[in-house]
């Protein structure tokens, strides 16, 4: 079964310098019949303006990856990390038990809006102690992001087991198969696809897949970069 999630249809937040757009239930944002996707309670497309960004703020008990399409992301956070996080980086945050971090364009020159996509996914454990992990990849075919499959090599681990985020760069017609799992999450974060069982996707849809099965991504007119989770 799928479920296909139109850009348009999203849940977006408006505050200064930053605009976000929800894939679900986030804030004052709140549909019941939209709060996540198995494990994935938040999906969050953001574009932050220079000088602008999240002050210090607390979590707690997520697994928090954050993939930068343009720009650049400055990450603090109470343990001590400080990054500038770029295009081709992946940012795993685990909260555990707590922690409080900051995300905000304001590197040194940064003179372009920042979009970054940042997705939660709930630990198998509450209470873990907070962790940190940060990794360059060079994307081909469909390339793993972060992961908790045993024996799945992926930039950064994440605790939550059957989980995992993949990122597929296609050209026109350029075909990749989708991983078989419970749950399939798919974003379209630029350019169009055509996937099997949902049909044509364009920038900023996304489509729910909530049976096994392992449809085929296959890229479409355009330059495509697509965000998969793989999901138990």
């Amino acid at each position: 079964m799928v479920d296909v999630r139109r850009a348009g249809s999203r849940f977006t937040t408006e505050a200064p310098g930053i605009t976000t757009r929800h894939s679900f239930s986030f804030g004052s944002h709140y549909d019941p019949a939209n709060v996540g996707h198995a494990v994935l309670v938040a999906h969050n497309d953001d574009r932050v303006a220079p000088g602008h960004g999240y002050d210090l703020h607390p979590h707690a008990d997520l697994e928090i990856v954050t993939w930068v399409l343009s720009g650049s992301l400055v990450h603090q956070d109470s343990a001590g990390h400080a990054h500038v996080v770029g295009p081709g980086q992946v940012q795993r945050l685990s909260a555990g038990a707590g922690v409080r971090h900051s995300e905000r364009n304001d590197a040194p020159g940064a003179a372009e809006p920042t979009r970054f996509v940042q997705m939660w996914v709930l630990p198998d454990e509450s209470g873990l102690p907070p962790s940190y992990a940060l990794a360059s990849v060079e994307p081909h075919g469909l390339t793993p992001l972060a992961s908790g499959i045993t024996g799945l090599d992926a930039a950064v681990g994440i605790h939550t087991a059957g989980a995992a985020l993949h990122v597929a760069r296609l050209t026109p017609a350029e075909a990749v198969v989708l991983p078989d799992a419970p749950h399939l999450h798919v974003f379209v974060a630029r350019g169009s696809v055509d996937l099997e069982g949902a049909g044509v996707l364009e920038e900023g849809d996304a489509a729910r897949f909530t049976a096994e099965g392992a449809p085929r991504l296959t890229g479409g007119s355009t330059p495509a970069e697509v965000l998969v989770w793989q999901l138990p």
